[in-house]
């Protein structure tokens, strides 16, 4: 098994009496990039919060490294686990590097000092996302793009090796939302962070992640590499959308192209 793994067994979870995801069983590899997509109300950030332990299971268990989380002592798993939730609420007046050594509270001890490990966290959190020069500056004063960065560096001054991200481009415009995304892999393919997020976008889902769950009215409809799994079939039936699947000029990586549903098809066209 390698490292950073997280499974469920049976897993179900509930709003009330709604549940949302139902006998769930699924395995996201460790040491990779892992998207969760699929339409509106699927489950996909219910099933996030249910593997940050954010929300109870009703029934079935998560495991990490084949460890049940939820008989983990708190601190130990905020040690293994980050959570950049959809739209965090940051604390009134704060400065960027304020929110930054928040992300060093599983680490510390009761009345032991603030430490120079735990300074140096923070600055090399800062320096990974490109928030240094934005450390003295006010949180709710900066642009999405900018605040959602320092959330990522909060996420990072917790050192963990497993990263969840529940719609990190969510408001951002696209080049901002290129800037997340592109962090994210350098966190994986520099730092050896493991990720798994929730995404919207098929197309940025499949250029950036190694492994990709499709999710449809709280289970899986399919898993596994991007280019294995997302077809124009599987979008039919998922998204209820006719589409062509082409590969990215750039990357090579699947794209979902919708066939034109209003007559505008030009001559030049393919057919």
């Amino acid at each position: 098994m390698t490292a950073n793994q997280l499974s469920t067994r049976g897993l179900e979870l509930r709003y009330g009496a709604k549940a949302v995801v139902q006998d769930l069983d699924l395995e996201l590899p460790g040491d990779a990039v892992t998207a969760i997509v699929g339409p509106n109300a699927c489950g996909k950030s219910t099933l996030l919060r249910g593997l940050a332990r954010l929300l109870d299971p009703a029934a079935g268990t998560v495991a990490l490294d084949g460890a049940d989380i939820h008989r983990m002592p708190a601190r130990a798993l905020a040690r293994r686990m980050g959570l950049l939730p959809q739209q965090p609420v940051t604390p009134e007046a704060i400065t960027v590097e304020a929110l930054v050594r928040l992300g060093r509270f599983p680490h510390q001890r009761l009345l032991a000092p603030w430490s120079a490990a735990d300074q140096a966290a923070v600055e090399a959190a800062l320096e990974r996302t490109g928030t240094l020069p934005l450390r003295d500056q006010h949180v709710d004063r900066l642009s999405g793009g900018q605040r959602q960065r320092a959330w990522i560096a909060l996420a990072l001054a917790q050192d963990t090796e497993l990263l969840l991200l529940d719609e990190p481009t969510t408001f951002l415009d696209l080049r901002h939302q290129l800037d997340v995304l592109d962090l994210v892999a350098d966190l994986h393919t520099d730092a050896g962070r493991t990720v798994v997020m929730v995404l919207h976008d098929l197309g940025q889902a499949a250029r950036y992640a190694d492994h990709m769950v499709v999710m449809k009215d709280g289970r899986p409809a399919a898993a596994g590499p991007p280019g294995e799994v997302l077809d124009a079939e599987l979008v039919a039936s998922v998204f209820d959308v006719d589409c062509r699947i082409v590969p990215d000029p750039e990357t090579g990586t699947p794209l979902v192209v919708p066939r034109d549903r209003a007559g505008r098809r030009t001559a030049a066209a393919p057919a």
